[in-house]
């Protein structure tokens, strides 16, 4: 039970710190029932410019960082500021550009992963 209540506030932090710089279309995925998912949470945004998407993910991993005291497992895609992946192990958050997005389709791959919206 311990993990459950860890992810959830987790992941209420990480919405928070996307929701503070303004990111779009605010997605999560429960990927628990799926047994090849690699965590068990996946949150997806979205924002317009590198510099945004690379505000979101400071964002994000100073307030998780400040609320909870938990580092990213590991981080990816800083230089380009596309995509921004940072991974906590239970949960991998995406921050990308909306081109970006449309290309990857997330959220068609997952699609049998219980979707959860947020407002922006």
């Amino acid at each position: 039970m311990t993990r459950l209540t860890k992810n959830s506030k987790i992941l209420t932090t990480i919405i928070k710190a996307i929701q503070d710089k303004k990111g779009e279309n605010i997605v999560s995925l429960d990927l628990r029932k799926i047994h090849e998912a690699v965590a068990d949470f996946f949150v997806i945004c979205e924002a317009s410019t590198n510099t945004q998407v690379k505000a979101i993910a400071d964002s994000v991993e100073h307030l998780v960082k400040e609320t909870i005291g938990e580092a990213p497992y590991r981080h990816e895609g800083q230089q380009s500021a596309q995509w921004i992946l940072i991974d906590y192990v239970n949960v991998v958050v995406h921050v990308m550009q909306p081109e970006t997005r449309r290309f990857y389709k997330l959220e068609e791959m997952w699609s049998d992963a219980p979707m959860t919206s947020y407002e922006s």
